[in-house]
């Protein structure tokens, strides 16, 4: 099996690292300058789970066309490079290439499935906290760090899952063949929704919020805005799900805050529009008054606006 990896930034470096380092034919898509780095360092993973440098198969765009198509692309992007991102693969992408996006939110599908065909996409999300510094080192945040991916028409017997699965095994990541993808991408969307919005715009993290006089009932508002509008798509949260969600939304004393915050507050563009805004307009069309949603989209809107100038 042939695996692409689109950029070897933090998301796609560790998971594409790992896979490269247990041997798998592994290939980064990477840009002139991030080249220069791999040629020069290899590519560096710093993390608990076990620090790497690797010497990596990598190519530019200009080289991709010559090495395609490939069996599996792994897309990582930030949801607004998604449009940059699309071209890049387009020309690896072959008859039976299938597309493994775990980016966060939905709204990627639709964009996905109308240029590459719904049956070359699965679906797919991941949970690692890891950023790249201009040094160019992985540097993978925390302990948690798994794939999870499925075919998005619940069929059970997916060979190209089972493959995927094994690679992701063979490299000791952690990871799930879901038979509920739909639903797992749900979960995850509504907390990360609900996280990202409260953490941006208070500028805090959960402890902090919660320590506020109102701060618990704000978290469990603004999840119960996302949770309604899961149940709204046909995608209901499960109890356990729900409880889940709730207790680190409302932590006492928890460090957690959303990437975006991070992201914001360093100046970087941000996933506002693809996470928080897209909550809000699946809201708008199913009749769900969302107030809190309303307001921290505004703040995000009022950030990207400023930033631009």
């Amino acid at each position: 099996m042939r695996i692409l990896i689109l950029g070897a930034g933090g998301t796609g470096g560790y998971f594409g690292g790992r896979l490269a380092q247990a041997g798998l034919d592994v290939t980064f898509l990477v840009r002139p300058a991030r080249a220069g780095q791999l040629d020069a360092d290899g590519l560096v993973i710093r993390s608990p789970l076990g620090d790497a440098q690797l010497a990596v198969r990598h190519l530019t765009a200009e080289q991709l066309p010559a090495a395609a198509p490939f069996d599996v692309i792994l897309l990582s992007c930030k949801a607004y490079d998604l449009e940059s991102s699309i071209e890049a693969i387009a020309p690896a992408m072959g008859e039976h290439t299938t597309l493994l996006p775990i980016l966060n939110g939905l709204r990627h599908y639709e964009v996905l499935d109308q240029r590459f065909g719904a049956a070359r996409v699965l679906g797919g999300l991941c949970f690692i906290s890891v950023t790249k510094p201009a040094s160019g080192e992985v540097l993978h945040l925390g302990k948690p760090a798994s794939v999870t991916f499925g075919e998005r028409s619940g069929e059970p017997h997916s060979e190209r899952c089972a493959t995927i699965a094994a690679a992701f095994a063979q490299a000791k990541v952690g990871h799930k063949h879901s038979l509920t993808i739909e639903q797992d991408i749900w979960i995850k969307y509504s907390f990360l929704t609900a996280l990202a919005a409260a953490t941006c715009l208070m500028r805090a993290s959960v402890g902090v919020i919660v320590a506020t006089a109102n701060g618990r009932d704000f978290m469990e508002r603004l999840y119960g805005e996302c949770i309604a509008v899961a149940a709204a798509s046909g995608s209901p949260i499960p109890s356990t799900a729900q409880e889940l969600a709730i207790r680190n939304l409302t932590q006492e004393g928890s460090p957690v805050t959303a990437s975006m915050l991070r992201d914001l507050e360093s100046g970087q563009p941000i996933e506002g529009e693809h996470i928080v805004g897209d909550m809000l307009k699946r809201a708008q069309a199913a009749s769900i008054d969302a107030p809190l949603l309303t307001i921290a989209w505004c703040h995000l809107q009022a950030y990207t606006a400023q930033r631009k100038g």
